[in-house]
């Protein structure tokens, strides 16, 4: 019975680390946007380079259903283990990859290119990764622990983001904030290579999955998973229930309460860097706990009404816990906003939705160049109409400020007339009060981590029991396929997508919190639909 309990643990433990390895790999890119855009989005200007370096991030979300049915497939047909060694093999080169990719300025548009087509591999590969451990994991737990056993699989996005936050702020702190941003970043992906050699070995010390290998000696292992698991109505009924009613909601509150965070308080607070990952880090570390505690929780009172409460409280809460947050973190700002709103007032017709992939929009209307100052200071704005024709003018509390016409110059001339209006610009906000960075000497830090970790409970909530309650939805022949596939719609495009979508929303409306509304609404959808059409499945026969 000792040797079997050892046995477990080293089943779980090694299934986790080199799991927890890969989501490092996968989300050292996520910590990293604000620099990776300046070295390979250079081309373009501020806002369309931090919206295509989100889009890059994306990218690798976008591919992971495809690695899922690849991989799935695979899993299904030649084991759970040679699969995920496949998969962390793909994961660590590529990462150590984009450590070593010279930049735009050392060979201009390649560098974005193969940066993508570097994501686009660890998409698939991790699009292959989760499916395996969290099956694998499964089949070996003991009857009424299986939500147990899985949530260590679960918490493994999270201590892989952990993970990547100390490496990060271990760099930094070494060599200096300036030389972190020359070329200090490319450390962390470097450190990957050491990273991929000790998971790869301990991965090699498992044996194959007792229910597969139970399939394999019955001859009983689908011949054509990817049919079985989608041209069958019923499963594949199962697999879209899987979808709309589990991993959407949970997708999104995951990718808010840990990663829309992290853009929340760097790009839109104007907290430094380092405070916040240490900020974010700290609360990861104390939230990461409960992901087990609900994963033990669900063996006792159903994966379902744990899950769909994660999704409720969020739909109810994010607004109120973000505009805290934007108090707790950047005081100065949020009394700026109660007591001198901004209103940009322009014809509509001048305004353009900022965002050019190519670069070659110059955004020089009166209204273009007063949103894309405020976008960059990280000021909350309205809009209302003028007159058509008329010059865009920027109002703060009561004071007005016109705006400059750049459509009639170009190249110097417009950048010095633009840096002319965002200087005077700034000196307006700064008498009503609004701070260009935020004061590190004002962060209520206990408040800021209390309300993190309050969002990163929301996410353990969630995602605890969600590997028990996907594997136990499909059946062991297909289950690899079946389960993969819906996880990594859910996770690789409505969670994925989520801060590119949030940051878009909030570029086009001025409105800091307005991209919450995506989270909430899909988070809503997964409530109700998984409310009324998802059966509980907690203790349902594994083999």
């Amino acid at each position: 019975m000792a040797g079997e309990a050892r046995n477990d643990k080293l089943i779980v433990g090694a299934a986790s680390a080199g799991t927890i390895f890969e989501w490092y790999d996968f989300y050292l890119y996520g910590s990293l946007t604000a620099f990776i855009s300046g070295h390979f989005f250079s081309g373009v200007n501020a806002t369309t380079g931090f919206i295509l370096a989100l889009m890059a991030f994306a990218a690798g979300f976008a591919v992971r259903p495809f690695g899922a049915l690849v991989f799935g497939r695979l899993g299904d047909l030649w084991g759970r283990k040679n699969t995920f060694l496949v998969t962390m093999l793909l994961m660590g080169l590529s990462t150590f990859a984009v450590g070593l990719l010279p930049d735009y300025s050392q060979i201009g548009l390649a560098a974005p290119v193969i940066l993508v087509a570097l994501r686009l591999i660890q998409g698939l590969a991790l699009g292959g990764e989760y499916g395996g451990a969290a099956t694998y994991v499964a089949e070996h737990a003991p009857d009424g622990k299986r939500g147990l056993y899985t949530s260590w699989i679960q918490t493994t996005a999270t201590l892989g983001l952990f993970l990547s936050l100390i490496v990060i702020i271990l760099v930094r702190t070494q060599v200096g904030e300036e030389a972190f941003k020359a070329w200090g970043w490319r450390i962390p992906f470097l450190v990957s290579a050491v990273l991929l050699a000790v998971s790869m070995w301990i991965r090699l010390k498992l044996n194959e999955s007792p229910v597969f290998q139970k399939m394999v000696d019955e001859g009983t292992t689908s011949k054509k998973p990817l049919t079985e698991a989608f041209a069958d109505r019923t499963n594949l009924k199962r697999v879209m229930l899987a979808l709309v009613g589990l991993t959407a909601g949970q997708a999104v509150v995951w990718y808010t309460g840990q990663f829309y965070t992290l853009f929340f308080l760097e790009k839109t607070l104007r907290v430094d860097g380092l405070t916040t990952n240490a900020l974010v880090a700290t609360a990861l570390l104390i939230g990461t706990p409960f992901f087990v505690v609900f994963g033990w929780l669900s063996d006792k009172i159903g994966r379902k009404p744990i899950i769909l409460a994660g999704c409720l409280l969020a739909v109810l809460t994010y607004f109120p816990i973000f505009k805290a947050l934007t108090a707790a973190a950047n005081p100065a700002l949020a009394a700026a906003t109660a007591s001198a709103p901004v209103t940009v007032i322009a014809d509509p017709a001048d305004c353009a939705f900022q965002f050019d992939p190519i670069g070659k929009t110059a955004f020089a209307s009166s209204c273009d160049i007063a949103k894309s100052a405020l976008a960059s200071a990280g000021v909350s704005y309205q809009n209302a109409a003028a007159p058509a024709g008329t010059l865009a003018r920027v109002r703060i509390g009561g004071t007005e400020i016109a705006g400059i016409d750049g459509q009639a110059l170009s190249g110097k001339a417009l950048a010095e007339a633009r840096g002319a209006w965002t200087k005077t610009l700034a000196a307006a906000l700064a008498e009503a009060g609004y701070p260009a960075k935020a004061d590190p000497s004002r962060i209520d830090r206990p408040k800021v981590i209390a309300l993190l970790t309050l969002l990163v409970l929301y996410v353990t909530m969630v995602y605890g029991p969600i590997a028990a309650a996907l594997v136990e939805m499909f059946p062991a022949r297909i289950r690899y396929t079946s389960m993969s596939l819906p996880y990594h719609i859910g996770n690789g495009w409505f969670g994925g997508f989520l801060p590119a979508t949030a940051f878009a929303m909030v570029a086009a409306s001025g409105d800091i919190y307005r991209g919450l509304w995506y989270p909430i609404v899909v988070a809503g959808v997964t409530l109700v639909v998984g409310g009324l059409f998802l059966k509980e499945m907690k203790g349902s026969p594994i083999d």
